[in-house]
């Protein structure tokens, strides 16, 4: 699963931007406060940042240049002001996107999935693994051409493991994907998950490499 960092110090909005997130299959960290935020985003390893400029504490753009100094992790900010100023600032300070509010959610979602796909160099919509298609916009998937449901942490799991294709995935960094930080994590909740992937789309998609994690072979 992809893990998202929402950095909003408007109680709603922070709300509605990780209820939607979350809805979508990521998990999702919040903070109210630059400081806050600064700190969870030099912490962890987050796929996306969604970034509010006018915050408490220390503003967007302070957070982005302190995040800038250490990683790269892909930022969507989201300005008040739509002035080409802004936006130059915004995008020379090191923001990979930007959306002037008030905006459309399901644009924000298309373009948080736009930035972690092009952050992951998987520039293309779909993935295909063999005879298993993996539409990442639609989150839609088939084996075969025959469309397979899976559930949203399931189609996580896979997305995870087939953007990092050829590398081995470890637990502990497919734990760090599965669960925000309100969620307790289950030791064989991963093992179950896998098993049913596997059941939907073939034994040999997903490897297990005993005592260092998951792989989908190149």
């Amino acid at each position: 699963m992809m893990r998202i960092l929402v950095i909003e110090d408007e109680p709603r909005l922070q709300r509605n931007l990780a209820k939607a997130l979350r809805e979508e299959g990521y998990a999702v960290d919040t903070a109210s406060d630059g400081d806050d935020g600064a700190l969870k985003a030099a912490d962890h390893d987050y796929d996306a940042i969604v970034l509010d400029v006018m915050l408490p504490k220390l503003d967007g753009w302070g957070v982005l240049a302190q995040l800038r100094a250490t990683k790269r992790t892909p930022v969507l900010l989201l300005t008040a002001r739509d002035s080409s100023s802004d936006r130059v600032r915004g995008l020379d300070t090191g923001a990979d996107d930007y959306l002037v509010k008030p905006f459309d959610l399901a644009e924000l979602l298309a373009r948080v999935r736009a930035l972690i796909r092009r952050s992951n160099g998987q520039p293309k919509p779909e993935l295909i693994l063999g005879d298993v298609v993996i539409n990442l916009p639609t989150r839609l998937v088939s084996r075969a051409g025959v469309a397979v449901t899976l559930t949203a942490r399931e189609f996580a799991i896979l997305e995870y493991l087939a953007l990092h294709r050829g590398e081995v995935v470890t637990r502990s960094a497919l734990y760090e994907h599965l669960f925000d930080e309100n969620e307790d994590t289950l030791s064989n909740l991963l093992d179950v998950h896998i098993f049913s992937i596997r059941k939907k789309l073939g034994r040999d998609l997903i490897t297990t490499r005993r005592g260092q994690g998951y792989c989908i072979e190149a």
